[in-house]
């Protein structure tokens, strides 16, 4: 039989001969993840009644979604999870200094191809960019992970998705996911497993390739995987000591659908309130007053996106009615970020600097918008009330139409509001 790159690495870690979509499987995890519910995930963990996790060096707790603190029982939650880190003697915690989850993971050599990776965050597609299969999970499910390492998973049905072409100037990986989820809607992946391919993906950097995998779960995908290439490697050699095996689709796998983009004809794309598959061409909505914007998160928070904004900054300002929020993905990205000069450019031209971890883009406790107002941002979600105010509007796009934006005061075409 042939297999896709999910049925190979589900096959291989629940012991099985042979898989098929729709199968039920009971999977040994190679890495488990949980931020700041862990909190919770602890709790649930201890009514088990198991003494101890099956083993301390293979979850990785980094606490990123409330930081620092913001309220008491914020702060108790945190004071929880670095007890428990304590009792039980988890090898590889971050805490609030380090930033957000999705990055410091393969950040710190934790991420590796043919890997079951699991996370209580739904955003844990993004390690597929590295040839894993990760995905998302619920609190309860975790605590079981913590005490047997394994976990019963279904096995997904495939998609493949080809990107060929070259992406035109002020275009990004943002604007080409965004347009997959315009077309498959937020449902139409739902369970899914997703194969990328096409010289398109191959020409990406990995940062680039991990914004569409991380976004692709707002299509309701299971996994989203990319087949590693030598970017993936030499990004890893210098991170984990780890052997691994890189895993590959059978010829003749079977995919219940196969799409082809060609990527030359996309052009920046926004995600309109509320919803991330209402997606439409920055043309369609430039010239909609912008109060915030935000460069930042899991998905674009990265040097690359940073570098992105800044050329749109060209000498200039921020917009004086516009509140820039700069939220880099992680401690090792604000260092690169300042050493590069990037940092200071953001902040002479108007911007806000946050500290690295999720911010805004859950309008926990920074950026929270009030009545009426809108934002333009590079996260990843776009939900009613989800940065503040109900009546608060959020707009995705990559960090280039976000940083344009907001030198502009409105939602401009970064293809317009470029001076390079």
């Amino acid at each position: 039989m042939a297999y896709t790159i999910a049925e190979k690495i589900l096959m291989r870690a629940s012991g099985s001969k042979k898989v098929e979509p729709g199968e039920i499987v009971n999977a040994r995890v190679d890495v488990a993840m949980s931020h700041d519910n862990a909190a919770l995930v602890s709790k649930v963990f201890g009514e088990i009644g198991v003494p101890k996790v099956w083993d301390p060096s293979r979850i990785v707790i980094p606490i990123d979604h409330r930081v620092p603190a913001n309220n008491i029982k914020t702060a108790e939650g945190h004071m929880k999870i670095r007890n428990f880190v304590k009792k039980q003697g988890i090898k590889h915690f971050y805490d609030i200094k380090e930033g957000v989850c999705h990055q410091i993971m393969p950040e710190h050599g934790h991420v590796l191809p043919g890997q079951l990776i699991v996370g209580t965050d739904s955003h844990t597609t993004t390690y597929g960019a590295f040839g894993a299969f990760s995905t998302g999970i619920g609190a309860t499910e975790m605590a079981a992970v913590w005490a047997t390492g394994e976990l019963w998973l279904k096995v997904p049905e495939t998609f493949k998705i080809t990107l060929d072409g070259d992406m035109k100037e002020h275009v990004f990986s943002k604007d080409v996911i965004l347009q997959i989820i315009g077309d498959l809607t937020a449902e139409g992946a739902n369970y899914k497993s997703i194969e990328y391919y096409g010289e398109a993906v191959d020409a990406m950097s990995v940062g680039s390739r991990m914004t569409i995998t991380n976004m692709s779960m707002e299509m309701g995908a299971k996994s989203a995987i990319m087949v590693p290439d030598q970017k993936v490697f030499d990004y890893l050699k210098t991170r984990s000591d780890e052997k691994y095996t890189v895993v590959k689709a059978d010829g003749g796998a079977k995919y219940e659908k196969e799409l082809t983009y060609d990527v030359s004809k996309i052009g920046p794309k926004v995600a309109c309130p509320h919803a991330v598959d209402n997606v439409k061409d920055v043309r369609d909505v430039a010239g909609t007053e912008v109060h915030q914007a935000v460069l930042g998160s899991c998905t674009n928070g990265r040097v690359e996106d940073f570098k992105a904004g800044a050329r749109m900054l060209a000498g200039r300002n921020i917009h004086s009615n516009v509140r820039l929020i700069v939220a880099p993905a992680s401690r090792q990205v604000y260092l690169e970020a300042m050493e590069e000069g990037l940092i200071q450019r953001f902040v002479k031209a108007g911007a806000v600097v946050i500290n690295p971890g999720c911010g805004p883009c859950l309008g926990a406790h920074e950026g929270i918008l009030a009545k009426g107002e809108n934002c333009i941002s590079s996260t990843n979600r776009n939900f009613q009330g989800r940065m503040g105010d109900t009546e608060s509007n959020i707009y995705l796009a990559s960090p280039a139409t976000v940083v344009a934006s907001a030198v502009a005061g409105v939602i401009t075409d970064p293809r317009e509001g470029s001076t390079w």
